[in-house]
């Protein structure tokens, strides 16, 4: 097919007051046999410099489909159906793959989630930087390393020149993002795709990439386009944000606008579904969106999210609604917005609430772990590492850590990667043997191996873990699954056990036809249901809760949590949450420890924790959470440097090298460097490991205000 030419240098020098990108009324479909698929229809919105847009929705909404059909990596079988893609004023579709191959990388830019998509992991990261100026700029070899150098210094990459002279897996995930950050902007694009750039960074990471991409759009003029589920992080970086479902767009309009005043059922939807910082699980409730997204091929007639709606009437069953602008400016695809009002919503009858009523009263302790450490043994390659004549070197992973757990409780333990949060439940759940230090569970030792314990307690210690595939064999159904616990502890007789596994499917709201359905196919929220019935097959005392809900869609998200209320509540079940999201934490959790490089810092009653005194690297976690609220102010702390290595911690205090407080001490910090921290006791069962007095800790103003407090 012959096309008109990308006139470059419009390309080039276009620096005018029009949208840089402009999508009207795009469809796009895939081919399959038997005819096609539409996974887009009718997306309209423009970016211009200096912009950053978000699109948000749930997975399989279209989002990054719309994403890849701007720099046409749709695959063999995708293509655009109808509707054009202006990128400085002139149409994208249709476009050879040569005028495109110079186009990506140059003009468009894109950051995918998971930065080793887009890196060599056998070439050089300076040899990978340098290619794009010489391939799009045929610039020298020297010019562009020293380009590359300033880029990784804008970015704030620690040691530009050194990185530049490793590989990939030399270097941390954040950093790795960091260098993809920096080869896109290399350019100096008009335009950057960013497709969930954060979601697999620490919180802390994550702050700091997202006010660098809020540095970047201000001082390169760029115009941004931001994937995400997350509404805390549009709230944080876009101007102007569009709501995607079942590939249309719904609603669109600025971040105040979307946030203060949401027009359309599914973005008010949305909103409900997301804890609030400061939230607790006995004032507030999460509502999630009854149903889930249609695929493609079987959208309903009329309004697509009509059999999800609260407020569908029959003309929504039949009319489907127009994308149209309403008097301030806010566009949306609804029949009825106008007559809408948020504030007068009540939940269906066909949301599934946690039921608060008749709360067991606190119960006796149930788990005490006293100074429990856990060391792995390092063991070099080199000739004297083998023949033992190198000092033994060890990771301290774990390192003096206590606390008690009562019956009937969740405690919450929050930290950056590699602060020992996972191998703390490893180790107690028996997958680790423990180094030093006591750890009881209903009066009984689980400091060995999990080969030495008795069969009861494995029965009254079960665990939920974050990826449910890695846990469900593909070839047995779920029935099975579920009830194979139950044979190995005998917790059922044999004649009951299909009754009993039924039954605890109703509980997961997972009704009879599950039984005998394999893994795959099952949606993300259905198998991590499954996991959770699994681990309560035991009806174990306590169970614990490996990041469950953070690679979930923000609705099944509040259905999981809200399932994991109902079950403790009824069952009066203990658990350990572990979570990088504080917000769902301090929703979920009673009490809750922040550990970092394999110490805890402060412990205590979750109301206590997210207030005055706070320890400083609690103070520094609360200030990088994305909260999904743009009135809501926070101040900003960001810790300089990475996380020390766990073989080699620092002397004294352990976060005294991150440390934005430590000046306030009469020494400058200097007895940080010197002594282990004392203990302080801030009352109601709350503790502070910090050299910094109780008195000056209380003085610190709140992470987080909202707009009407002062």
């Amino acid at each position: 097919m012959t096309t008109a030419t990308l006139d470059w240098n419009i390309l080039e020098t276009a620096k005018g007051p029009g949208p840089v990108l402009k999508v009207e009324n795009l469809a796009v479909a895939y081919r399959v046999r038997g005819g096609e698929i539409e996974a887009v229809q009718d997306v309209s919105f423009e970016i211009h410099r200096g912009e950053s847009h978000g699109i948000v929705g749930e997975s399989g909404c279209g989002k990054s489909t719309v994403a890849w059909s701007i720099v046409n990596f749709l695959g063999a079988n995708g293509y655009v159906k109808r509707g054009s893609i202006k990128f400085l004023g002139q149409d994208l579709v249709g476009r050879s793959e040569e005028e495109l191959r110079r186009l990506r990388g140059d003009q468009i830019a894109m950051v995918y989630q998971d930065p080793m998509q887009a890196l060599n992991p056998s070439m050089r990261l300076g040899d990978q930087m340098k290619e794009v100026l010489t391939v799009h700029r045929g610039i020298g070899d020297e010019e562009a390393e020293k380009r590359c150098i300033e880029m990784l210094e804008r970015v704030y990459m620690p040691d530009p020149a050194n990185v530049m002279k490793r590989y990939p897996h030399q270097i941390s995930g954040g950093q790795q993002q960091r260098v993809v950050i920096a080869m896109a902007l290399l350019n100096n694009p008009a335009l950057l795709i960013m497709d969930e750039p954060t979601t697999a960074l620490d919180v802390t990471v994550e702050a700091a990439v997202l006010d660098l991409i809020a540095d970047l759009r201000r001082d390169f003029d760029t115009a941004i386009m931001y994937i995400t589920h997350n509404l805390g992080v549009v709230a944080r970086v876009c101007n102007r944000v569009g709501v995607m479902y079942a590939g249309e767009m719904v609603e669109r309009g600025t971040v105040q606008q979307i946030f203060s005043r949401p027009r359309h059922p599914y973005t008010q939807g949305l909103i409900r579904c997301v804890p609030k910082l400061g939230a607790d699980k006995a004032s507030s409730v999460l509502y999630p969106i009854p149903g889930r997204v249609p695929p493609p091929n079987n959208r309903p007639v009329g309004c697509i999210f009509n059999p999800r709606c609260d407020y569908a009437r029959d003309r929504c069953l039949e009319e489907r609604p127009q994308l149209r602008t309403l008097p301030d400016g806010v566009q949306v695809r609804c029949h009825f917005a106008e007559e809408i009002d948020p504030s007068q919503w009540t939940p269906s009858q066909d949301i599934e609430l946690p039921s608060l009523e008749g709360r067991p009263e606190e119960g006796e302790p149930i788990l005490k772990v006293q100074g429990l450490r856990k060391y792995y043994d390092v063991v070099g390659n080199s000739l004297k590492d083998i023949l033992g004549l190198t000092p033994k070197r060890k990771v301290q992973a774990v390192e003096d850590v206590s606390f008690t757990v009562r019956r009937g409780k969740t405690l919450g333990v929050v930290g950056e990667s590699g602060c020992g949060k996972s191998t703390l439940i490893k180790t107690l759940i028996g997958l680790e043997k423990s180094t030093d230090g006591q750890a009881e569970f209903l009066g009984i030792d689980i400091t060995g191996d999990l080969k030495e314990r008795p069969l009861e307690v494995i029965r009254e210690l079960q665990m939920v873990f974050q990826n449910p595939d890695s846990t469900m064999n593909p070839s047995y159904t779920v029935g099975q699954q579920i009830a194979r616990p139950m044979q190995r502890f005998k917790t059922v007789p044999k004649e009951r056990i299909r009754e009993e596994v039924i039954k605890l499917l109703r509980a997961m709201r997972l009704d009879e036809s599950y039984y005998d359905r394999l893994p795959r196919q099952l949606s993300g929220g259905e198998k991590q249901r499954v996991g959770i019935a699994r681990a309560l097959a035991s009806r174990p005392d306590l169970v614990l809760c490996d990041e469950p809900v953070s690679a979930l869609d923000v609705s099944v998200q509040a259905a999981i949590l809200n399932l994991l209320l109902q079950v403790q509540y009824e069952f009066d079940t203990t658990m350990i949450f572990i979570a990088h999201d504080l917000s769902v934490v301090r929703f979920f959790s009673d009490d809750v420890a922040v550990m970092y490089l394999g110490q805890i810092m402060e412990i205590g009653p979750a109301e206590a924790i997210y207030a005055p005194p706070y320890h400083p690297y609690t103070e520094a976690l609360l200030s990088a959470v994305p909260i999904p609220d743009p009135s809501i102010q926070q101040k900003h702390i960001r810790l300089e440097g990475t996380v020390p290595s766990a073989m080699n911690p620092p002397s004294g205090c352990r976060f005294h090298t991150r440390c934005p407080r430590r000046q306030l001490l009469p020494d400058g910090g200097k007895i940080c460097e010197e002594q282990i921290p004392p203990w302080q006791d801030a009352g109601g069962g709350h503790r502070i490991f910090c050299h910094i007095p109780l008195e000056t800790l209380r003085t610190f103003e709140p992470v987080v205000l909202m707009d009407n407090e002062e």
